[in-house]
């Protein structure tokens, strides 16, 4: 935005910190530095660090916490300014604890919305969510909002497992019981209970992981909540690293799929237990955020009050096979090899895919 709209006032960026001096240090060590800011620096050479500190203003946050942690002052200040808020703060562990995920995929964008009911101009609000809140559900999808207390196990109800035989959706319960039981155990045994927990409720509901479970009740309570705010609902499949913006190749850290790449590029996955005929829907993060960018543009001019969702994938043009997947692989570290601790070039065979965990073990 700062690249392809330089006129935009400012942007406050909510930064976990013990203070404002901490989250200024964090705003300059761990954003500034990156190197998806290399084109903006060159556009702006030696001004680029006052542009950027003019631009982007870092405010102490926390999602988890009332008013998100920000003192009277500072939230009533920026709720005077700002006309488009977008929350992509989650947990993304996908066996996190009930408790812990509930407060931040659950709890968090409710009480962000909360703060926006508090902005004079604001125009929209858009929330970042998954292309997986639509669980185990199969065939096309559309791009519909949940409403409170919908579940997956409900709609594939069948006559071996009717629609009364599964537990009603409430999410206040939910979150009662994840905290009744924090409370009723001994410390040393709450994180591996609160984990079992979370993928247990996700399971009876018909969600894969906590996760998931826990960013589809985000949902439902944005569309509960909202009254007359608009909201936009984005919901990536598996984001990657950028195919052309603003430059191609980038990503920050080790995300989703690399830690299996990598694994097969050091020789430590000659394996795979799976369908090589499954689609891995995988979609580059520029046009993630381009996509964001002109959700924002289209509803946030009009600012009606509803609620729009859009699936951000690739499946549904360009499908991308387990199979291929670790087949471009195979290309890629055949004609640049890693290395291993003696310097020598490590070498890889073509991926070998098992049906069953018996033989898949025996392989390995």
């Amino acid at each position: 935005m700062l690249r392809t709209v330089p006129d935009v006032g400012k942007i406050f960026l909510l930064i976990k910190a013990k203070n404002k001096e901490a989250a200024i240090h964090r705003l300059k060590t761990e954003i500034l530095e990156l190197e998806l800011f290399k084109c903006l620096e060159q556009m702006h050479g030696k001004s680029f660090k006052a542009f950027m500190m003019r631009k982007l203003v870092p405010v102490v946050r926390n999602v988890c916490e009332s008013n998100l942690g920000m003192d009277p002052y500072t939230a009533n200040e920026i709720a005077k300014e700002v006309d488009v808020i977008i929350n992509s703060a989650a947990n993304t562990t996908f066996d996190e604890r009930y408790d812990v995920a509930l407060n931040t995929n659950t709890s968090g964008p409710s009480r962000l919305l909360g703060f926006a009911k508090k902005c004079k101009k604001l125009s929209l609000f858009l929330h970042v969510s998954t292309a997986y809140v639509n669980g185990e559900r199969q065939g096309l999808i559309m791009e519909k909002p949940f409403h409170m207390g919908q579940t997956i196990a409900e709609e594939s109800a069948t006559s071996e497992s009717p629609p009364e035989s599964i537990p009603v959706l409430d999410i206040i319960a939910e979150i009662e019981l994840a905290s009744d039981l924090k409370f009723s155990m001994h410390e040393n045994v709450v994180a591996q209970k609160m984990i079992a927990l979370g993928l247990q409720r996700a399971n009876i509901f018909g969600w894969q992981n906590t996760y998931v479970f826990t960013k589809a009740m985000g949902e439902m309570l944005l569309n509960s909540m909202r009254g007359d705010i608009p909201v936009v609902i984005i919901r990536p499949s598996v984001i990657e690293s950028s195919i052309k913006e603003p430059f191609p190749g980038w990503i920050q850290g080790i995300k989703m799929l690399d830690p299996l790449i990598l694994s097969y590029g050091k020789g430590r996955l000659p394996g795979f237990l799976g369908d090589p005929k499954a689609v891995i829907d995988v979609v580059p993060l520029d046009m993630v955020v381009n996509s964001s960018i002109a959700a924002i543009a289209k509803h946030g001019i009009t600012a009606k009050p509803e609620l729009n969702v859009y699936h951000v994938g690739s499946s549904a043009v360009k499908q991308l096979l387990l199979h291929d997947l670790f087949k471009f692989s195979c290309n890629h570290f055949t004609c640049s090899p890693l290395m291993n601790l003696k310097r020598t070039n490590i070498r890889i065979n073509e991926m070998k895919f098992f049906n069953s965990m018996d033989n898949f073990a025996s392989y390995i």
